[in-house]
């Protein structure tokens, strides 16, 4: 099975080589502004420096799935795992276009496995059966608590949820240690997120227990009642889990839990840069030109705001290669 992925992981290999390292992110962050930036990636084969930002983002996503595309047409199901989020956030988009008065151009992502036209559809029709299996519950769900209830937050809680149990059963269906590791990581930091920012809000353990999606490296009842308890409560929580430096990191600020986040990600997959078989490598270029993509508009967006450059660095990821 893994010798079929061969030629996908020599040509990964080579495709690292462009990736950026940690020296290329300096010269990022000491960069005089953002135009010196744009024209340093342009030098990296990223867009032109008289593109926008925003477009060439576009364009190195595009970049990458076309390139995965031409390496493993027959089986790109399998990274269904890293495109699921998005479709969830149409998903939700959907709903309240539905619910909400009005037309809201720019509200859809475009890097889902799903049509938006056609949950946005669904959803104004309730024609929950056009819907794939796994969605049609959430979607009713979501859809009547906005009605019934006008409350947004809640709604989103509902689809967020989805959203990573759907990404950790994915990952798990996947049986590719990599994308089940991804699965759960994403679900667990997803949890963590929303119990930090319920306990802020004053959230009760109701809402929690709505919001927080089960799995294997959480104990989802213990933490809604720390949540419900207050931040320090999560953050002893915490403390006695595998996710303990992340405590560490939310005491500073929730965008050091951010980074944290995206590093332990980039150290659970760059093993895989030294794995001649199977898929792994292949998703673990794709992760890590995603943690790229996101450095990058880190710093672009530092740059454009006037960010001290010690600030910025503290914010910028650990890349892959």
């Amino acid at each position: 099975m893994a010798e079929q992925y061969i030629y996908a992981v020599a040509r990964v290999r080579s495709r690292e080589l462009s990736l950026l390292n940690e020296s290329v992110i300096a010269q990022l962050c000491a960069a005089s502004g953002e135009e010196e930036c744009l024209r340093i990636l342009s030098e990296k084969g990223w867009g032109n420096p008289d593109l926008p930002s925003e477009e060439m983002f576009r364009e190195e996503e595009k970049k990458t799935w076309a390139f995965i595309r031409e390496l493993v047409p027959d089986n790109m199901q399998i990274f269904d795992v890293f495109r699921l989020e998005d479709d969830y956030h149409n998903l939700k988009a959907a709903v309240k276009e539905a619910c909400i008065d009005g037309d809201h151009p720019g509200i859809f992502a475009e890097g889902g496995t799903l049509d938006p036209e056609m949950l946005k559809r669904a959803l104004a029709e309730s024609d929950y059966e056009a819907l794939p299996k796994d969605m049609r519950e959430v979607a009713r769900e979501a859809k009547e608590t906005l009605l019934q209830t006008r409350d947004g937050q809640l709604c989103d809680a509902v689809i967020d949820r989805a959203a990573l149990e759907a990404v950790r059963i994915a990952g798990e269906a996947s049986g590719v240690p990599l994308l089940r590791d991804y699965g759960e990581l994403i679900c667990a930091t997803g949890d963590i997120k929303t119990a930090v920012r319920s306990a802020k809000c004053g959230k009760e353990r109701q809402f929690l227990m709505k919001a927080l999606a089960p799995c294997s490296s959480l104990d989802v009842e213990l933490l809604a009642d720390a949540a419900s308890s207050g931040t320090e409560a999560v953050m002893a929580y915490l403390d006695h889990t595998v996710y303990a430096d992340a405590a560490d990191e939310l005491k500073k600020s929730l965008a050091a839990f951010e980074r944290w986040c995206d590093n332990r990600m980039i150290e659970t997959i760059r093993p895989e840069i030294h794995n001649p078989f199977g898929i792994g490598p292949v998703a673990a270029y794709i992760l890590a030109r995603e943690n790229e993509i996101k450095t990058v508009r880190i710093i672009l967006a530092a740059k454009r705001n006037d960010m001290p450059e010690d600030v910025l660095r503290e914010r910028v990821r650990s890349m892959y290669v």
